[in-house]
């Protein structure tokens, strides 16, 4: 795979060009954006997948829904239904997506709509529920809205100023276009990282003077979630299969190795819909191990199935500092 993504660097260089030109008709204004008058969050990235996107749109989420009626509106990345749809009781993961439903089934007292069109899902939100604010789940390149306040998440081991255009490398949007965001968090960062490392990638990133950069690491939940909950170590003498559908399981695989446990790992590609004859096999499993994410998909399918939870942690100097800066924007834009 490295091998073909290295012979596919000319394919990368005609990919970045088609990106500056986009964007420079944006930023000349001759290809228009538009502001809505509810303040809207973006959360998103300059790479594909893997930056944790989701657990930063809950722990936004559970800051502000005391607060505020809060929706959230995502494309609904492989989903089986098409334009707009508000979840209700009845939605199924299939029909959203499996991050939406994750985040629909978590958070009954917010909203949770679907539309690969970011303006008409603004509008229908607005006019069907005129929520406080909403969130745009993975919308950094989606420049037909302009939103009040942009979040933008690059992972520890891969940040966007490391990183090369698609195909060769994840970048999916310019690297000067980070100017953009008024947060950077640099996630999945170890728990131990010293101030002194995090100057240092500072420095890499060379943030603008109204730019505040952040740090994060994953939390994984000491219970699993499933029919029950058990504990890593009760499960320490059965015979475990991972499965995973999510972009970068690296985290995840090192967490429970560090915790003693011995498994087998089925990977699987992000967002992936199981067949009937890979159901077949996980249900003849003893112990199925999987994310949140994979747990929408599978909950109604296999039996002997759990998931681990995970949130982002910040440092405790950067404690509060995202949520002071959405509040803040919010308020002015009320």
């Amino acid at each position: 795979m490295q091998l073909l993504r290295k012979i596919l660097y000319p394919v990368s260089l005609i990919y970045a060009l088609v990106v500056y030109v986009r964007n420079y008709f944006y930023d000349r204004g001759w290809l228009s954006s538009k502001e809505f008058s509810t303040p809207t969050i973006c959360i998103g990235n300059l790479s594909v997948g893997g930056t944790g996107k989701t657990p930063m749109a809950e722990l936004i989420i559970k800051g502000l829904r005391d607060q505020y009626s809060v929706a959230l509106l995502s494309r609904g990345y492989k989903r089986k239904s098409s334009g707009f749809l508000l979840a209700d009781k009845n939605t199924t993961v299939e029909e959203v997506g499996d991050e939406p439903f994750q985040i629909h089934s978590k958070f009954q007292d917010i909203s949770v709509a679907v539309d690969a069109d970011r303006q008409n899902g603004i509008g229908m939100l607005q006019s069907l529920i005129s929520p406080e604010v909403i969130l745009l789940d993975d919308a950094f390149q989606h420049r037909k809205v302009r939103c009040h306040f942009y979040v933008l998440l690059t992972p520890y081991d891969n940040l966007y100023v490391d990183d090369w255009y698609l195909p060769t490398g994840d970048l999916r949007d310019a690297k000067n276009q980070a100017h953009r965001a008024q947060l950077i968090v640099v996630t999945k960062c170890p728990k131990n990282l010293s101030l002194e490392n995090r100057n240092e990638i500072k420095g890499k990133l060379k943030p603008k003077a109204n730019q505040v950069v952040l740090f994060c690491y994953f939390e994984y939940g000491r219970m699993l979630l499933g029919k029950n909950e058990i504990s890593l170590q009760e499960i320490n003498f059965k015979d475990i299969t991972l499965v995973t559908g999510i972009a970068n399981p690296k985290p995840l695989v090192s967490y429970l190795k560090e915790h003693g446990l011995a498994f087998e790992h089925l990977r699987y590609a992000d967002h992936h819909y199981f067949s009937g004859d890979e159901i077949s096999e996980l249900n003849s499993k003893e112990f199925v191990l999987t994310t949140e994410k994979d747990y929408v998909r599978l909950k109604d399918k296999v039996a002997n199935l759990w998931y681990i939870s995970v949130e982002h942690k910040f440092y405790e100097e950067d404690e509060g500092v995202l949520l002071k800066e959405i509040t803040t924007v919010i308020q002015q834009n009320s």
